[in-house]
């Protein structure tokens, strides 16, 4: 099976375990359970359906019952408090945290790529504006973003997206994207970075108001009165629209600016209880 370093829930990495063990063996759930010193025969199946959640103590007889020491035991402690953690502040730090003893062991967590894009918005940004200024130097893209960062900071960004094989250069030394979009994968963690960008992106938006000419920007708004049923197909709507635009924005290769579109849908008034 794969490496610990490897997962983010650790509920799939009991689950994954388990099918390892039976797979070459007579092993059993009850076994399992057993061997980490829970009394009852199905806890363990329970914890990787996600029925049961793991105490402090009780991960660490797991952890014995699985053979992890060292780098790996502290990793799986880091998967179940990132799994019980209850704000996005919290899950940031422990994922931030997993990342780095991935990193230093060398392995590469295939998921942190998608946390590291989406948790600052100059990666994005810098994904289509590279491409965008052939030949140009970090300082020159640096004056090109808006609001303001710095060379350097340009320069980690385009390492990352390099590395995470966003970006590459051509032959020529200029930026490429290697795919025309990126959206968000499956991965549990990964909301908590697309939140705090949505309320990156949110900030950039009231500035714009007034730093932006109303010529180069467009804002409009509905406050609509619905029905769950009527949500539920505006969402859909919202959805259908957003693969409108992308068509349109990638049928060009060319690109003048970088712009960002909002969309937000949510509700104003606390939901009313109708009576017979």
């Amino acid at each position: 099976m794969k490496d610990v370093l490897e997962y983010t829930s650790y509920r799939q990495y009991i689950a994954d375990y388990y099918a390892d063990k039976k797979a070459k063996s007579a092993f059993t759930w009850q076994e399992f359970a057993q061997k980490a010193g829970f009394s009852s025969p199905v806890y363990l199946k329970y914890v990787s359906e996600g029925r049961f959640n793991l105490s402090e103590e009780a991960t660490s007889r797991v952890a014995c019952a699985m053979s992890l020491i060292g780098y790996e035991r502290e990793y799986f402690f880091e998967m179940v408090r990132l799994d019980h953690a209850k704000t996005d502040e919290e899950k940031k730090a422990i994922f931030n945290k997993m990342l780095a003893i991935a990193d230093i062991h060398k392995v590469r967590v295939i998921e942190g790529d998608s946390f590291r894009y989406f948790d600052s918005w100059k990666n994005p940004v810098l994904r289509e504006l590279a491409p965008a200024m052939p030949g140009a130097k970090p300082l020159a893209l640096a004056k090109a973003c808006r609001p303001k960062i710095t060379a350097a900071e340009v320069s980690d960004s385009l390492s990352f997206l390099i590395k995470a094989n966003l970006l590459q250069k051509d032959e020529d030394g200029n930026y490429v994207q290697t795919e025309k979009s990126v959206t968000t994968g499956p991965m549990d963690v990964t909301p908590v970075a697309v939140r705090g960008m949505h309320r990156q992106m949110g900030e950039f938006a009231l500035d714009a108001i007034d730093g932006v000419p109303q010529s180069e920007r467009h804002f409009s708004g509905l406050t609509l009165g619905i029905t769950r049923r009527a949500y539920e197909e505006i969402v859909q709507e919202i959805a259908a629209f957003r693969k409108r635009i992308v068509a349109i924005a990638t049928r060009d290769d060319e690109t003048d600016e970088v712009y960002r579109l909002n969309m937000q849908f949510f509700p104003m008034t606390k939901k009313s209880v109708k009576k017979d």
